[in-house]
C-alpha cells in the first residue's frame, strides 16, 4: 500500500478568535475546500449588523438576520478567492441560526442574490441552535467547495 502526503493549504481572516480558539478559517485538501463557520464580521473583526440584546444578554429580535447572512457570504467569498474559487464551486452549506423562521425568510432572499440564481445548485442545511460564539451573532454558515485541481506532475 502506498501513501502520498496531502498538501494542505490554510487561509485565515486574521481575526483575534482564530488564534484564541486555535483553528483555520479554511483548509483545502486535494480538490475540496472546507470553510469553518463564518459570521458577519468586517476586516477588523467587528461584527456587522449585531443583534440588539435584551436584559438577559440574548438577541431581542432577529431583524439583523438578512444583513448578517449577507456579510457572512461576503466573508466566505473572500476565503474562496484565496483558493482561486468562488461561490460557484460551493456544493454544500450549513446555516446555524438562532431563529429558523427569520433565517428562512432572510436566507431565501440573500442566497439567491449571492449565488445569482433563484435555485442555487447547493445542498443546504438550516439548523436551529441555542447559542453561537458571540451574543450579538444570530447566524453562522459553513461551506464546502470542490474545485478542479491540476494533475500532479
Amino acid at each position: 500500500m502506498s501513501t502520498t502526503e496531502s498538501v494542505r493549504k490554510i487561509v485565515n481572516h486574521g481575526v483575534a478568535w482564530e488564534q484564541a480558539f486555535g483553528y483555520a478559517q479554511a483548509v483545502q485538501i486535494k480538490d475540496t475546500i472546507y470553510i469553518s463557520g463564518q459570521l458577519s464580521h468586517d476586516g477588523d473583526g467587528k461584527l456587522v449588523a449585531p443583534a440588539t440584546l435584551d436584559a438577559g444578554g440574548r438577541p431581542a429580535d432577529f431583524t439583523q438576520m438578512e444583513d448578517q447572512i449577507r456579510q457572512t457570504y461576503v466573508n466566505a467569498r473572500k476565503l474562496l478567492a484565496e483558493f482561486g474559487a468562488s461561490l460557484n464551486d460551493v456544493v454544500e452549506e450549513t446555516l446555524f441560526v438562532l431563529d429558523i423562521p427569520s433565517a428562512f425568510a432572510a436566507g431565501a432572499k440573500v442566497r439567491k442574490e449571492m449565488y445569482g440564481t433563484d435555485t442555487p445548485p447547493v445542498a443546504s442545511n438550516l439548523i436551529g441552535v441555542g447559542a453561537l460564539a458571540f451574543p450579538e451573532q444570530i447566524v453562522e454558515i459553513t461551506f464546502r467547495a470542490v474545485v478542479d485541481v491540476p494533475p500532479a506532475s
